[in-house]
């Protein structure tokens, strides 16, 4: 006897009194029989908190037995036409793969996945057909997270709906010439289709849930009716290895978010083998999930199964069922049905007794639970109705099932992206896919006609639903009112004398306007990480309150201060803890509720600007993917503002990060002015004009006094770029400064110290977005460059300096890369120099910071100088003389290698 056999007998050999257990678990089964589970299992929790309570040590677990959570007695059965909804699989299976099979022979490079969607066809089918409603007047729609990997089933199944066309479907992977198909699901390129893009893996599961929370926010707060929509996300097993995938599981739990449903395709396959080779993944997400206080659903085996069970009436099935590691479950559905028999049957006498009559094929047909439609529809109507938890269902399948020898349950079936004519022909006869031999080689696309009974049952059960889903709405129906400038007057002015205030001040003083129009009050999304202090937004928690679900349930320590910590049921703050991903995810969802809920909200989600881009710049780009609009506010921003905090607390870098997303529009202002004119703008293209862009904006919590909005700078705010003050006209020597941020004042500064130690003027130009600057450059050039023999245009910064003299300076609180941006378009013959804080970021006061990253005034002065020199306007001694009499270090170490 195997060691396998000896651990499946262990348990009653080592019985000292099994009389005494036989007595105990008849009783157990009369108490299940007459009274139900309910009664059997309150039992059951007495006995053990009494043996714990008496001293005995029993183990916890998470765990139930490998079987199907829901009994085979107690099922719904799924009430559609499954012949015809097996038959619209197949041919959905067999488009897919066509597309993908026709892309990569056509072009080996273009890749796709066809083992993702033929592992979990069952369950989309049996979620489209029966389950997730579309959006009309009585329901907001259903939310769906596909799978990404799956995609090509998506699409053929859209194909067969007459959503897409062949052409379409030929061109799958192919999106430059505007006829194609996107590889997963991107908002961005198909914006009427897909709703979520579910690809980096990990986003998906962790937006969802947060998705989720946000239709109970609308819904506590009046301003939508989501009571009766879900949000269901699929993923993949090997995606649960994502720290995101799981980082918010208690958060939902916590929240009770009844209105979500996480699937996880439980293939037991990664990319390049098996997720959990000597372990079980459904066990140990299982316990995860039930151990953070969700409602599990496993649906392992499929209703060969369930005969099986029923005569394991010593459980030695169930055990061997247990004891068997993933990697053999792979192994079993990757050969036939003989070696099943010997390998898994053969580790019990007793096995091989109950299978005696089966044949090979009878025992290969013994499928898993995610390939049976009644298994599906029974997990997915527990969900569907469950109260009071979000669900989790762990669904087992055979990754590639269908594919045969080409891909089926094999480590390189994520990869297969090709198949020859022999697994093409398997393929077709497996599925009763009516296409000749002779036409095979061509992999022919296959649509019966629009009047095909299985096609109009397919229109049916949508039209049922609502409508066709994916779907996405492009614009919200509502035109909200967007205030004009005016509104934000407090800023707007300069500072009284004697006065100083910070940017994140006016930020506040901004909010604190918009909450009180008439239009925009109520749709404005504070989204905070547990910094409101620090941006001193604190004086929010009494004005508008903390949503929380269950309200307030305690007196707060601080319930005698003016600012003191309020918790409502209707709290308009979304306060998501230290948890950047989560604030993020909150923001994501508030910023695309024009799409999901027809209902536009204005999300401000405030961060460390160090904790902002840096740590959720995959969910940023998440966020240009799906089209997103809202406002990201980076408090106490650049390398030398937050003085004091040190290394990983001080951001050089963020703005370069913004850079790369080419729908973020970023800003870096200096003043309050420039602030409001910013905010303004983005609220009327994201909500006045519904423009799919969001904003970044870097505030700071350095005090200085605001010089107030000149008529005439709003435009050159807005571009990025605009003249601040002007320099002596009558100087003989001249150069221009540029800055952003707070540095900007070290420019100012340094122009004072030109002027009276060196007789030098110097023009000073705001640049709240470098950016910006560039981008429109950079479209110039491309302009020029297509456009040879037009007449050329001029940049924008070049028209701005080109009547400029003097060589030009920009010193900024970020890397160098920054304002190397624009230098590309300095007028021709200028000298154009660069300073920035480039290294990593320590503790210090702000201006040791400012003297150590050589951005100071003094080192904005010597570069100016320099700059002069160079040029051959004064002398080099003259800046010798200026290092000296700043106290420059011509020895200091470069700061970057420090």
């Amino acid at each position: 006897m195997s060691a396998q056999l000896d651990q499946v007998t262990a348990q009653t050999a080592n019985d000292p009194d099994a009389q005494e257990t036989k007595e105990w678990l008849e009783a157990l089964e009369a108490v299940l029989e007459k009274e139900g589970p309910a009664r059997a299992h309150y039992l059951m929790e007495r006995l053990v908190d009494l043996a714990r309570r008496r001293g005995a040590q029993i183990p916890f677990s998470a765990n139930t037995a490998y079987v199907n959570t829901i009994p085979a007695h107690l099922e719904a059965h799924c009430p559609g036409n499954l012949e015809y909804e097996e038959r619209l699989r197949s041919w959905m299976r067999w488009n897919a793969m066509a597309m993908v099979v026709k892309a990569n022979r056509a072009d080996g490079d273009l890749g796709g996945h066809l083992s993702s969607f033929a592992s979990l066809a069952n369950m989309l089918g049996i979620g489209f057909n029966h389950f997730w409603k579309a959006p009309t007047e009585e329901h907001g729609g259903d939310l769906l997270y596909i799978q990404g990997h799956s995609s090509p089933g998506v699409y053929a199944r859209a194909f067969l709906e007459g959503r897409l066309t062949e052409e379409q479907l030929v061109n799958f992977r192919r999106e430059v010439d505007g006829k194609g198909l996107s590889s997963y699901p991107h908002p961005k390129l198909m914006p009427d289709f897909w709703q979520f893009p579910t690809v980096s893996m990990g986003l998906g599961p962790l937006m969802a849930i947060y998705q989720a929370r946000f239709l109970k926010y609308l819904h506590a707060r009046s301003i939508a009716k989501t009571d009766g929509r879900k949000v269901w996300a699929f993923c993949g097993d090997g995606e649960m290895d994502e720290p995101e995938s799981m980082g918010a599981i208690g958060m939902a739990a916590r929240e009770k978010l009844d209105n979500l449903v996480i699937v996880v395709n439980c293939n037991l396959q990664r990319l390049d083998g098996p997720v959990r080779g000597n372990g079980k993944i459904i066990q140990e997400l299982e316990a995860d999930f039930r151990g953070a206080g969700w409602n599990v659903v496993k649906v392992i085996w499929g209703p060969g199964w369930d005969n099986l069970l029923a005569q394991d009436k010593e459980g030695i099935l169930q055990r061997v069922m247990m004891e068997t590691v993933d990697g053999e479950y792979q192994n079993y559905k990757a050969k036939d049905g003989a070696y099943v028999r010997k390998h898994f049957f053969g580790k019990h006498p007793k096995l091989l007794e109950m299978v005696a009559n089966m044949s090979d094929d009878d025992i290969w047909r013994l499928t898993r639970g995610g390939h049976d439609p009644h298994k599906i529809y029974a997990a997915f109507k527990i969900a569907q109705e469950h109260k009071g938890q979000p669900t989790v269902l762990l669904v087992k399948t055979i990754k590639g099932f269908g594919m045969g020898k080409s891909g089926e349950a094999r480590n390189t079936a994520h990869q297969t992206k090709k198949l020859d004519d022999e697994a093409i022909r398997e393929m077709r006869d497996r599925f009763n896919i009516p296409i000749p031999d002779d036409k095979l080689a061509e992999i022919p696309f296959f649509k019966p006609s629009d009047d095909a009974p299985e096609i109009k049952y397919l229109h049916e059960r949508r039209k049922a639903l609502g409508g066709y889903l994916p779907q996405r709405r492009v614009k919200a129906d509502e035109q909200l009112t967007v205030p004009g400038l005016d509104a934000f007057k407090a800023v707007l002015e300069p500072t009284a004398e004697g006065r100083e205030i910070s940017t994140t001040q006016s930020f506040v003083r901004i909010i604190t306007a918009l909450l009180r129009d008439p239009s925009l009050g109520q749709r404005l999304v504070p989204i905070l990480v547990d910094e409101s202090r620090t941006f001193g937004m604190e004086g929010l928690f009494r004005q508008i309150g903390i949503f929380n679900q269950q309200g307030q349930l305690y007196e707060p320590v601080d319930k005698d201060q003016v600012m003191y910590y309020r918790e409502d049921k209707a709290g308009q703050i979304l306060q998501e803890g230290i948890n950047e991903a989560g604030g993020m995810s909150s923001w994501i969802a508030a910023a695309t509720s024009y799409s999901t809920n027809n209902r536009v909200m204005i999300p401000f989600y405030t961060f460390y600007s160090m904790f902002g881009m840096q740590r959720i710049g995959d969910l940023a780009w998440a966020a240009g993917d799906m089209r997103a609009r809202g406002f990201l506010m980076g408090g106490t921003a650049g390398r030398t503002t937050l003085n004091g905090e040190g290394l990983q607390h001080e951001d050089g870098h963020s703005h370069i990060m913004a850079a790369t997303i080419p729908n973020c529009v970023p800003y870096d202002p200096t003043f309050g002015h420039e602030l409001a004119v910013i905010v303004q703008d983005g609220l009327r293209r994201m909500v006045g004009e519904q423009e799919d862009v969001f904003y970044y904006i870097t505030l700071m919590n350095e005090n200085y006094a605001h010089p107030g909005l000149k008529a005439g700078q709003e435009e050159g705010i807005l571009k990025g770029m605009y003249l601040l003050q002007e320099g002596d006209k009558d100087a003989k020597q001249r150069v221009q400064l540029i800055g952003s941020g707070t540095i900007l004042r070290e420019s100012i500064f340094a122009a004072e110290l030109l002027k009276n130690d060196w007789n030098i003027a110097a023009d000073i130009w705001s640049a709240p977005s470098l950016t910006l600057v560039a981008r429109e450059g950079q479209d110039a050039d491309r302009w020029n460059m297509v456009n040879p023999t037009k007449e050329q245009r001029v940049p924008y910064v070049t028209g701005l300096l080109q009547n400029t003299s003097g060589p030009i300076v920009a010193t900024t609180d970020y890397m160098r890369t920054f304002a190397e941006q624009i230098r590309a378009f300095m007028p021709k013959g200028r000298t154009y120099k660069v300073l920035g804080t480039d290294g990593f970021g320590r503790s210090d006061s702000r201006a040791k910071l400012r003297e150590f990253f050589e951005v100071n005034r003094y080192y904005v002065t010597v570069a100016a100088l320099k700059a002069l020199a160079d040029e051959g306007k004064i002398d080099a001694s003259v800046v010798e003389k200026a290092v000296a009499k700043y106290g420059i270090n011509p020895n200091k170490p470069n700061p970057v290698t420090q």
